[in-house]
C-alpha cells in the first residue's frame, strides 16, 4: 500500500507541470551528452590512430569538458534573457556542426582540440534543460523533476556503448558522423513540444559577463560551485576517462571498457532523481555530509585497484554515490535561486564542466609521472573529505528568502 501510494505520488508530481517540456528537455540533455563524451568513448581509437601519449589522450578527452564549462555560464545568462527553447535550439545546432567537422576532418591533434572545444557544447546543453524544466513545474517538486531531467546523464551509457561499436565497423570519423542523427531527432522534438517562456527580468538589460560576476561573488554561489565540481566534475570526468584506465590497467579492449564505464554512467545517471527526491523531502544540506563522506571512503578504496570483478563494483558504488550528490546539490540551487535559475544553473554546471575537465587530465597526468592510478583516487578522496566539512559553515550562506530547516518527511520549501 505505501509503495502504491508513493507511485500515484510520483506520477501526481510529474504531471503537476508540463509534462511534454520535462520530455522535449530530457531528450535534449540525453543526445547532448552523447556529444559531450564521444571522444572519450572513442579516445583508445583516435589516439592509436595519431601515436597519442597519455597525456595527449587526457587532454583530448578533457577538451570537451573545457568547452562545455564556458559555454554553460554564456547557455545559463541566454535562457534567462532570450528564453530556453532558443537557446537550447541553438546548442543544438553546435553539436550538429561539431560532430559534421569531425566526421569530414579532424586529421591533426590541434584540429581534434579545436573540435573537442565545439563538442562542449554538449555540456551546455545542462544550462538550458535544468530552468526550461524549473519553470514549467511547482516549486514543490523542483528537486524530482529536475532529477529527471538531469537523468539525461544516461547519455553518456548510450554513447559507451555505441560508439565503439560504431568505430568497429565505421571507424571513429564515422561513429561521429552517427551522431547526427540523434542530435536532428532532438532539434525536431525540442522546437515542437517545449514552451516558450518569458525571460526573467533580473537579467534583462545587463551584459551576461556582468550578470554571472555579480552572482559568481555570492557566497552560497561559489560554495555550490566547489561542491559540485566535485560530485558532477567526478561524474562525467571519471566516466569519461574510464575506458583508457580500464584499458591501460587491466588490458580491457575498447568495447569491453566502454561497456563497463556505461555500466558505471547508467548507476549514475538512474539514481540522480532519487537524489532530487530525497532531498526534496528532507532538506538539501543535511544529506550533503553524507554523501561526501561515502565518497571519500569508496574513492580511497577504489583507489586500491583491486581485480577487475572488484573493481568495477566499487567504482559503480562510487560513481553512484556521485550521481545522487548530483541530484542534491540541484535541489538547493533551485530553492536557493528560483529566480536566476538559468544563471545559477549554468554557473553551478560550468563549476561541475570545469571538474570534469580536471578529472581526466589529472589521472592522466598522475598516472605518467608516477606509473599508477592510485594517487588519482587518493586525491579524489582528499578532496572529498574536505568538502564533507564545508557543509555545516554554509548553513550561514543560505538565502534569507529560504526557510532554515526542512520538516522530515516534508518538502524543503
Amino acid at each position: 500500500m505505501r509503495s502504491s501510494i508513493s507511485v500515484r505520488t510520483l506520477w501526481a508530481a510529474l504531471l503537476s507541470g508540463h509534462w511534454p517540456t520535462l520530455a522535449g528537455a530530457w531528450l535534449h540533455l540525453t543526445v547532448s551528452f552523447m556529444v559531450w563524451v564521444l571522444f572519450g568513448a572513442l579516445a583508445v581509437a583516435i589516439g592509436e590512430e595519431l601515436g597519442l601519449t597519455a597525456t595527449q589522450q587526457s587532454v583530448l578527452v578533457a577538451s570537451p569538458l573545457l568547452g562545455g564549462a564556458l559555454l554553460r555560464i554564456a547557455a545559463g545568462w541566454a535562457c534567462d534573457w532570450y528564453g530556453a527553447r532558443r537557446t537550447g535550439l541553438l546548442v543544438l545546432v553546435l553539436q550538429l556542426g561539431a560532430v559534421v567537422w569531425a566526421a569530414l576532418g579532424g586529421r591533426s591533434y590541434s584540429e581534434l582540440l579545436a573540435i573537442g572545444l565545439l563538442l562542449g557544447a554538449g555540456g551546455a546543453s545542462f544550462a538550458v534543460a535544468m530552468p526550461v524544466v524549473s519553470r514549467a513545474y511547482p516549486a514543490t517538486h523542483q528537486g524530482l523533476v529536475l532529477g529527471v531531467v538531469a537523468s539525461g546523464n544516461i547519455g553518456t551509457v548510450l554513447v559507451l556503448l555505441l560508439a565503439p561499436r560504431w568505430e568497429a565497423l565505421l571507424g571513429w570519423h564515422g561513429a561521429c558522423g552517427i551522431m547526427a542523427i540523434p542530435i536532428l531527432m532532438a532539434i525536431g522534438l525540442f522546437s515542437t513540444v517545449v514552451q516558450q517562456e518569458p525571460a526573467a527580468r533580473s537579467t534583462i538589460g545587463r551584459a551576461w559577463w556582468h550578470a554571472a560576476w555579480e552572482m559568481a561573488r555570492v557566497p552560497s554561489v561559489y560554495w555550490l560551485c566547489l561542491i559540485y565540481g566535485i560530485t558532477f566534475g567526478g561524474f562525467v570526468g571519471l566516466t569519461s576517462f574510464l575506458p583508457m584506465l580500464l584499458h591501460d590497467h587491466y588490458g580491457s579492449d575498447p568495447i569491453v571498457g566502454g561497456s563497463l564505464a556505461a555500466l558505471c554512467g547508467l548507476t549514475g545517471s538512474l539514481i540522480r532523481p532519487v537524489g532530487g527526491y530525497v532531498a526534496d523531502r528532507w532538506g538539501g544540506l543535511p544529506v550533503l555530509t553524507g554523501v561526501f563522506v561515502a565518497l571519500a571512503l569508496m574513492a580511497a578504496v577504489a583507489g586500491s585497484l583491486p581485480a577487475l570483478i572488484w573493481a568495477v563494483g566499487l567504482l559503480v558504488v562510487t560513481i553512484a554515490v556521485m550521481g545522487f550528490g548530483n541530484g542534491v546539490i540541484f535541489q538547493i540551487v533551485s530553492e536557493w535561486f528560483p529566480n536566476d535559475i538559468g544563471l545559477a544553473s549554468g554557473l553551478v554546471g560550468a563549476a561541475g564542466g570545469l571538474g570534469g575537465f580536471l578529472v581526466p587530465i589529472g589521472f592522466g597526468l598522475l598516472r605518467e609521472s608516477t606509473g599508477t592510478f592510485v594517487f588519482g583516487f587518493l586525491g579524489l578522496a582528499v578532496v572529498s573529505a574536505a568538502a564533507a566539512m564545508t557543509v555545516s559553515p554554509a548553513l550561514r550562506w543560505r538565502p534569507r528568502t529560504v526557510a532554515q530547516a526542512p520538516s522530515p518527511g516534508g518538502f524543503s520549501r
